[in-house]
């Protein structure tokens, strides 16, 4: 199973080198946009699939993350200090973010989260004076590494790839740290992991903090990579996006990011190059959401567990028969 694992990441890894140069600017570009949802949706996946907390508020920190690499580099503070200051902030809101899911659950912490991400949609589409408000930031930078630009986009391609590959290493060996093991039992059962000695408090604020500090990270590359920002990217309907990426990919699935980024960025642009489906395209995406959603609840990464599933039902269900038919056989004689 290890071996069939390291084949396909070595796999994926040659995939993700070699496809850009096979692409124009604009499918390099895109798939730079792909990995920036990657990195912002693997913190709501901790947060959503692996905490279970319900979060409407994800874009916000990508605003924020967005937004704090486009003003210090405006100010002249490199792209290399503007980033872990961006994870930082967030992770500091993230953290006081979390207290009203210590007093809400379900529904309402997602109303609660709602109102987080509307506030800071406003501020940054009212106070000019640090955001530019509607007018937003323009000529923002692509970073520099050891003298070598990354203004191209194939270069920045790569640069975001080891990002999205970093923060994907560290998101794996926490998973199958304590921590992770924590996140997963406040997820299934609080009651449980608080007998079990597991602060719910302190675990509830910590999803929401990393999480955060993902998307902060991931705002961060996006603002170096469209060059120009405003409030539009990181709306309430954003977050519900971002969302919906976790619910599509499966919540609590490691690659569901990968996969759920896919349907919510790739699928609707290649859609749109469809014959017969280009002026329908987003009603068709939108179909093609709900119809999953409605056989698939779990995401799509849950088929190989719903096949695996069925099979043991089966498999069972033909012993509970065999069983049955032999005891009925020393029955008779």
């Amino acid at each position: 199973m290890k071996m069939r694992h390291l084949l396909l990441a070595a796999i994926a890894a040659a995939a993700l080198l070699t496809a850009p140069h096979f692409l124009k600017s604009y499918g390099i570009y895109l798939l730079s946009y792909w990995l920036v949802y990657i990195i912002a949706t693997m913190g709501l996946n901790l947060t959503v699939g692996y905490a279970g907390q319900k979060s409407l508020g994800h874009a916000a920190f990508l605003g924020i993350g967005a937004y704090t690499v486009a003003i210090l580099m405006k100010a002249g503070v490199s792209f290399w200090l503007g980033l872990p200051a961006a994870a930082l902030i967030c992770f500091a809101v993230g953290l006081v973010l979390g207290f009203p899911a210590l007093r809400v659950q379900m529904i309402y912490l997602a109303f609660a989260t709602l109102g987080f991400n509307t506030a800071v949609w406003l501020i940054i589409r009212n106070e000019e004076w640090l955001t530019g408000g509607t007018f937003g930031i323009n000529n923002i930078a692509r970073p520099e590494i050891f003298g070598y630009s990354l203004e191209g986009n194939l270069a920045y391609y790569h640069l975001v790839l080891a990002i999205a590959v970093l923060m994907g290493l560290k998101l794996w060996f926490l998973l199958r740290s304590p921590w992770g093991k924590a996140f997963t039992a406040l997820r299934d059962n609080p009651i449980r992991a608080e007998s079990l000695g597991i602060s719910v408090r302190g675990y509830t604020l910590l999803s929401f903090a990393i999480g955060a500090a993902y998307a902060g990270v991931a705002g961060g590359l996006f603002a170096s990579l469209v060059q120009f920002i405003e409030p539009g990217p990181f709306t309430v309907a954003a977050s519900i996006m971002m969302y919906l990426m976790v619910v599509v990919g499966g919540p609590g699935y490691f690659l569901g990011p990968v996969l759920g980024a896919a349907v919510g960025v790739v699928l609707p642009e290649w859609l749109r190059d469809v014959p017969g489906v280009a002026n329908w395209y987003l009603p068709a995406f939108g179909a093609a959401v709900v119809l999953l959603m409605v056989w698939l609840p779990d995401g799509l990464l849950s088929i190989p567990d719903r096949i695996r599933a069925r099979r043991e039902a089966r498999e069972a269900s033909a012993l509970r028969a065999a069983t049955a038919a032999a005891t009925r056989q020393e029955a008779v004689q």
